[in-house]
């Protein structure tokens, strides 16, 4: 599971990954948190100030979301830029990475928290991608796409569905998104059984 990312300002820290250990998924378990984490990663650095503007919050609580990921080494202050009342964050990785099926007890444990704050965050970005869509391009909206399929699968065929989805995705970054014209894009991808399909039989959960 990936939260979404995008270009950062800093090629050499951005280029690399992090596999998210306990500590980290418990900082990451919190929707408004990803969120704070992913508009660093699409915009570049920002401040808390910009930053509340952005997702409407408090400034205050901004600067403690921020302070939390900092403590958790998903962000770091940016060099060379802000005073001593405004401070400028950057995030310290391109993307944050969990696999549930590789964790260990405790990181699938912590793992729980942070996937339902992803799938809450997700939510929330898409609401406020609605919201904007009478102000954006004619261009773009013949390309957006909100779509919902229903598919009946096994735990292998979404497995194996998932893995070729992602080798597309990765071959879309690669090309390093320099066109003219080219922008931050969100790509939300989510794979679950329909609510109440999948879960063991009553006694033996």
């Amino acid at each position: 599971m990936t939260d979404p990312s995008a270009a950062s300002a800093d090629a050499d820290s951005f280029a690399r990954d992090i596999e998210l250990d306990t500590a980290a998924l418990r900082v990451l378990a919190h929707p408004l948190r990803l969120n704070v984490l992913s508009l660093l990663r699409e915009r570049g650095p920002s401040t808390a100030g910009r930053i509340a503007g952005e997702l409407g919050i408090n400034p205050g609580a901004a600067s403690y979301h921020l302070r939390r990921l900092a403590a958790g080494g998903l962000i770091v202050e940016e060099p060379g830029r802000g005073t001593g009342r405004e401070r400028w964050w950057r995030s310290a990785h391109r993307q944050s990475i969990h696999d549930p099926a590789a964790a260990s007890g405790a990181e699938r444990e912590a793992g729980l928290g942070y996937t339902h704050a992803v799938a809450l965050a997700a939510a929330d970005r898409l609401r406020r991608s609605a919201q904007e869509l009478p102000r954006i391009a004619g261009e773009w909206l013949d390309v957006i796409t909100y779509s919902d399929f229903l598919l009946r699968l096994t735990p292998a065929d979404v497995h194996r569905m998932r893995a070729e989805i992602f080798e597309v995705i990765e071959r879309y970054r690669a090309d390093g998104g320099e066109s003219e014209g080219a922008v931050p894009v969100a790509l939300q991808l989510q794979a679950f059984p329909v609510p109440g399909t999948a879960r063991p039989p009553v006694g033996d959960e």
